[in-house]
C-alpha cells in the first residue's frame, strides 16, 4: 500500500459489523484524523516591553500550576491552561478525542507585525544564553519544530513570519523549510495596512510557490471599537469579516492568478467567503472599473482551487461549503484548545449522514495530507493497527 489515498479506501472496505464471542457490534471505519488548526505557544516569554521602550507585547508568564498568564503590558491579558504549551498534554488530549496528528501554529496574537521588524526579529538573550540575538519569529518556529522533532507522528509545525519586512520573512520561510522541514506557514489576515495583494508581499508568495508549502490565512487585529466593543462582536463577526476581505484581495489583486501554485487554506470555514461569494462574483461582473483592475480571472472561477477548514460549527453550513468549496478542498480543523473552537475535532464531520465514509476520509485527514505534502508512512502503521485492534474486539 503506497499512499494515503489507497489507505483511506482500505479502511473504508473494513466490515461495518464484526463477530465476537459477545455477538455482532458496529464497527466504524477509522479514518486518519488530522486537526489543521491548532495553537500553542511557548511555556515562557519575557516582557519585550522594557527593552525597547514601547509597548504591545504579549509575555507569559508559567507559575507551574497548569495555568499560564498572557500580560500584554504588564497587565493580565489572557489565562490559558497547560494544552497551551505542554505537548504531552495535548497527546493526551488527542487521544481522548480520537485526533492522530496536529497540526500546530502559534496564536495570532504572537504575529507582531504591528513592531519594528528589527524588534520583532530580536529576543532577549536571556531566553536562550547560547546566542547573542534570537529571532521572534525564530524562538518561536524554533520551539514548534522541538515540539515536532520530539513527537514526529504527532505533530506538524507551520511557521510564523515577519510579514512586516518581506525580504526577511523570506528568509525565515527558507530556514524553516530547508532545516527544520516545515510543511507551510501561518499568516494574518492582513500586514498592518497592507492587505494581502499589497505588491510588497510578492517575493513571499513566489518564495511559498518555490518552496511548496501551504500557507493557511489566520484573522486577526479585529476591529474592536465602538459597535465592535460588545457580544465578542471581533470574534463572532469580525473574524468573518477579516478571512472575506483576504481572500477577495487575493482573487482581485490578481495574486492567485500571478501565482498558480500558491496554496492558500481559509480558516474557520472560510469566513462569509462561501456564502457571499455570488455576491463579490456580481460585482466583478457589473463594476469591472472598481473590481477588475488588477485581474482578469473571475472570483467563482477560484473555487475548487481554494481551500478551507471545516469549522463551521453547523451541519447546513457544512454541507453548504463542500457544495461551494468541494469535497477535496475542505480539511477537519478545530482551533484547539481554544473556547470557539470545535471540543471534539471532526465530530462535525462524523455526525453527517449525508457523507460517505470515502468522503469523510478526505474531510477528516486525506485532503490535509494533500494539501501539506505530509509523509503518510509517519502515521499509516498506527492507523491500520487501530482498525485491526477495533475488528478484533
Amino acid at each position: 500500500m503506497e499512499s494515503l489515498g489507497e489507505l483511506g479506501s482500505a479502511l473504508s472496505e473494513v466490515p461495518t459489523t464484526s463477530t465476537s464471542c459477545c455477538g455482532s457490534a458496529d464497527v466504524k471505519p477509522k479514518h486518519l484524523r488530522v486537526d489543521i488548526h491548532t495553537h500553542i505557544m511557548p511555556a515562557r516569554l519575557p516582557d519585550l516591553k522594557q527593552k525597547y521602550g514601547y509597548g504591545g507585547w504579549i509575555s507569559v508568564q508559567n507559575n507551574g500550576d497548569g495555568k499560564a498568564q498572557m500580560m500584554l503590558d504588564g497587565k493580565p491579558f489572557r489565562t490559558v491552561e497547560c494544552n497551551c504549551w505542554q505537548p504531552e498534554e495535548r497527546i493526551k488530549e488527542m487521544a481522548e478525542t480520537s485526533v492522530d496528528v496536529q497540526v500546530i501554529s502559534t496564536i495570532p496574537v504572537f504575529f507582531n507585525y504591528w513592531a519594528k521588524p528589527e524588534h520583532c526579529l530580536d529576543l532577549a538573550r536571556a531566553e536562550n544564553p547560547k546566542h547573542r540575538t534570537l529571532h521572534t519569529n525564530r524562538y518561536l518556529n524554533d520551539n514548534i519544530a522541538q515540539t515536532c522533532s520530539r513527537y514526529p507522528n504527532k505533530f506538524v509545525g507551520l511557521a510564523t513570519l515577519p510579514m512586516q519586512a518581506p525580504e526577511l520573512a523570506v528568509q525565515e520561510l527558507k530556514r524553516c523549510v530547508e532545516e527544520l522541514g516545515y510543511r507551510g506557514i501561518q499568516i494574518g489576515s492582513h500586514i498592518n495596512d497592507w492587505n494581502l495583494d499589497a505588491p510588497e508581499l510578492t517575493p513571499i508568495w513566489k518564495a511559498c510557490e518555490e518552496l511548496d508549502v501551504g500557507v493557511f490565512v489566520h484573522p486577526w487585529d479585529m476591529d474592536n471599537k465602538g459597535r465592535m466593543e460588545k457580544y465578542w462582536f471581533p470574534w463572532l463577526v469580525g473574524m468573518p469579516c477579516e478571512t472575506t476581505i483576504a481572500i477577495s484581495s487575493l482573487i482581485f489583486g490578481g495574486v492567485l492568478e500571478r501565482h498558480p501554485r500558491l496554496r492558500i487554506c481559509l480558516a474557520h470555514g472560510g469566513g462569509s467567503f462561501p456564502y457571499t461569494v455570488g455576491r463579490i462574483e456580481h460585482g466583478f461582473q457589473v463594476r469591472p472599473d472598481l473590481c477588475a483592475t488588477n485581474c482578469k480571472v473571475s472570483p467563482l472561477s477560484y473555487l475548487g482551487r481554494i481551500w478551507t477548514d471545516s469549522l463551521v460549527h453547523d451541519e447546513d453550513a457544512l454541507m453548504f461549503l463542500i457544495k461551494k468549496i468541494g469535497i477535496n478542498r475542505i480539511m477537519c480543523g478545530s482551533d484547539y484548545p481554544f473556547p470557539l473552537g470545535e471540543h471534539q475535532p471532526g465530530k462535525l464531520i462524523d455526525d453527517c449522514a449525508a457523507l460517505s465514509e470515502e468522503d469523510k476520509a478526505k474531510l477528516l485527514g486525506l485532503n490535509a495530507v494533500e494539501f501539506f505534502k505530509i509523509d503518510e508512512a509517519v502515521y499509516k502503521k498506527e492507523v491500520v493497527n487501530e482498525v485491526s485492534t477495533a475488528v478484533d474486539i
